[in-house]
């Protein structure tokens, strides 16, 4: 029953890298869509994520926040649509997958805000400085064909809305590793049936404050 799994977005938010997790798993779903400056700050969707943000997904009752968790969480928890590692796959899986959600997006929000660390800031901050949270962040991608590996896992659904994004909106350099991953992730149809259906929403909402 899709009210076992409802999934709280915005079209003009993060909560697109949810619903492409969610085509790829199959799975039922209910789709509440809140505004900026009303539902999401309301009573009651507050008691569901404090911080007035989304994404958010409730499955049989537990709340998961932060996109990177959710994703990790619904490749476990509909596991017949193989989104979770294997025993090979999983030193990757995992450390790429909070690489992004961490460092890289650390090093990218401050990078676009225009704060530069200096040297000795950079000693305590995890990324160190952009360019090498971005370098690192190459090799990886280009590494194998998805981020674990040989094979499209859910880690690539997080960690390739980050480099589609920050190439899109200027965020991260258009490098030919990041185009390739991109151009391969960009193929799937749960990409592209995700990215329909928040279009569809588009129209039906006022632009983030």
């Amino acid at each position: 029953m899709t009210d076992e799994l409802v999934f709280y977005t915005n079209p003009m938010s993060r909560g697109r890298i949810i619903r492409w997790m969610l085509e790829e798993t199959g799975a039922d779903y209910e789709t509440r869509v809140l505004g900026y400056a009303d539902s999401m700050k309301g009573a009651e969707y507050l008691t569901i994520n404090p911080m007035g943000k989304v994404p958010a997904i409730v499955h049989k009752g537990r709340v998961v926040t932060e996109c990177a968790a959710i994703c990790a969480y619904l490749a476990d928890a509909f596991p017949d649509a193989g989104l979770a590692p294997t025993e090979e796959e999983r030193a990757d899986y995992y450390r790429w997958l909070f690489f992004a959600a961490g460092p890289l997006e650390q090093a990218v929000t401050n990078h676009n805000a225009k704060f530069e660390p200096s040297a000795e800031q950079g000693r305590s901050f995890g990324y160190g400085d952009y360019d090498r949270a971005i370098a690192t962040f190459e090799k990886a991608v280009a590494a194998h064909p998805y981020i674990a590996g040989d094979r499209f896992t859910a880690a690539d659904v997080y960690v390739g809305s980050q480099v589609m994004w920050g190439m899109q909106f200027g965020w991260m350099p258009d490098r030919a590793a990041f185009q390739d991953y991109a151009g391969r992730l960009a193929e799937r149809d749960a990409y592209r049936r995700g990215n329909e259906k928040d279009d569809a929403l588009m129209p039906q909402q006022a632009p983030a404050a």
